[in-house]
Order: structure tokens, then sequence, then C-alpha cells
């Protein structure tokens, strides 16, 4: 996949090699907790966090990155396809939405650092925090996903961050908000259903933008897809299961198998379209 004439989001937080958050702080197991509980009662979430670690006597902050896009070659690759997702959402989430589109702020870091959902580890793998609206990367998943799951290559990991910044889109839309509310209310395993649809969604819309990234620059060919669908493939619950317990169990999946993650990966590589991804109709 050729990215020289894509261009580079400033919307960029470089936190690597700056150290791990403060003392103290929640864990994010009791920031999704009280995430669930705002979003059911109506109260602001953060008001809820930021009470519960002025009674726990944390203080836990992240000192600020560098801002802007950074000039390392994997900063570089990041923030050039961060632009791409601004590019296409920017012009595809009001046409096809009626929503207008936010960009989100990218946060890299190396080993650890504080969210507004908690602290986020290299091990919990990239993720999204709609509270504070960013996506947390530590760039060492990428070679996790080389070495461990047979992802390499510059494609999937675009894939990557574009399964991230769908998470936004979603959140941007209502999605998830919605979904938080009737995980709090409902049992472990139907809970873990509609995260499953939720994630699902993620991969389409990606797949989306990545519809859009082709028609506009033609830097995507067959090689990429088949990479982006092994690595979609190698991180379905089913196989991460299999490989560390020896068994699956459907009931916990949280992200969808193998199989699923294909399917609708591939689903908005075809058609470009975001109401072909409504992973809940289905």
């Amino acid at each position: 996949m050729r990215d020289d004439d894509l261009r580079a989001s400033g919307n960029i937080e470089d936190r690597r090699g700056m150290g791990g958050a403060t003392k103290g702080g929640l864990g994010i197991g009791a920031i999704l907790i009280l995430t669930l509980i705002g979003y059911a009662t109506g109260i602001d979430p953060m008001a809820l966090i930021n009470g519960a670690e002025m009674v726990a006597g944390g203080d836990a902050v992240s000192t600020p990155g560098r801002q802007g896009a950074p000039a390392d070659p994997t900063g570089t690759f990041v923030a050039k396809v961060l632009g791409e997702t601004e590019d296409v959402w920017s012009q595809v989430l009001p046409q096809q939405a009626g929503v207008q589109y936010q960009a989100p702020i990218l946060v890299l870091f190396s080993g650890m650092t504080q969210s507004g959902c908690g602290t986020a580890q290299t091990a919990m793998g990239p993720f999204y925090c709609p509270l504070d609206r960013k996506v947390y990367l530590d760039t060492a998943f990428f070679r996790d996903m080389e070495l461990k799951l047979g992802g390499g290559g510059s494609f999937p990991q675009a894939y990557v961050i574009a399964h991230e910044v769908g998470h936004h889109v979603q959140n941007l839309i209502g999605l998830l908000p919605k979904v938080q509310r009737a995980q709090a209310r409902l049992d472990e395993t139907t809970g873990n259903a509609l995260s499953v649809r939720t994630e699902l969604m993620a991969d389409c819309l990606a797949g989306v933008l990545f519809y859009y990234r082709n028609r506009g620059h033609r830097n995507i060919d067959d090689n990429d897809v088949r990479q982006a669908v092994a690595t979609a493939s190698a991180i379905g619950d089913d196989r991460l299961q299999q490989a560390s317990r020896g068994a699956v169990v459907p009931d916990s999946f949280t992200h969808g198998s193998s199989q699923q993650r294909v399917q609708w990966l591939t689903s908005g590589l075809r058609s470009g379209q975001v109401k072909d991804c409504d992973t809940f109709a289905r």
C-alpha cells in the first residue's frame, strides 16, 4: 500500500518516551463501570470518574504529548492514515448519515499512559475512548501483529487505525452511548453479543473508508486486501481463544469470530456504504 500521496494529520499527540501516568487513578474496569452508570442514569460520566478519583486520592494524569505529525517513519505513517480517515469521513459521514464529522485525536504512547477511560497499557492493544474522543495506540502492537498474528504490512496496520476510528464514527452517530446504556441492564452474555455487533460494525466502517481511499488514490491492491483479511481472520475471538485456552467459548466473544470479521470488513470494502454496516439489523 502506497502512502506517499496521503496528507499527514496534525491531530496526533505523541507521548512516546514520556513515561506513564502519574500516581493513583482508577483502573480501566472501574472507569468502564462508571461510564455505564453515567449513561444509564443520565449523569455525565466524567463527573463520576473525577469524583471517584478524588475519593480514591488519585491524580492520574499524563504529561501532554508533542502535538502534530511526528517525523519518524512509524509516526508519519500513522499520521498519514489518520489524515485519510479525516478526509474520507468528513465527506462521507455528512452525505450518508447526515452527521458532521469531528476528527479525533490519536495518542501515540509507549508502555503506559493515561486516557479518559483509565490507564492505557501496551497489552490492551489499540482502543478508542469515547469519553475523551481519542484513539490510543502503542505502535509496539504493530510488531506483535507481525510476529504473533501474522498480520505484517502497512495495510493491516492501517486497518487497525481505521477500525478504531470506526468506533469514533459510531460515537458521533450516537450508537456507542445506546450500546453502553443497554449493556448496563443486560446479563454478561447478552452484553457481549452487543459488543460483538459493535466491533463488527467498526470492521465494516474500516472497509468503507478503504473503499473511498482506493477510489481516490488507487493505492490498494489485491495483496493489501488479502493481508487485511488475514489479519481480521487472525484476530477473531475464536482464533485467539483457541490459541490461548485450547477451546472456543462463543458466549464470551466480544469482537466476533474470524469469519464474521472477514465478512464485515469485505462488506464495507465492496459497497462503500455506511448503511450496509448495520450489524444490529442482521
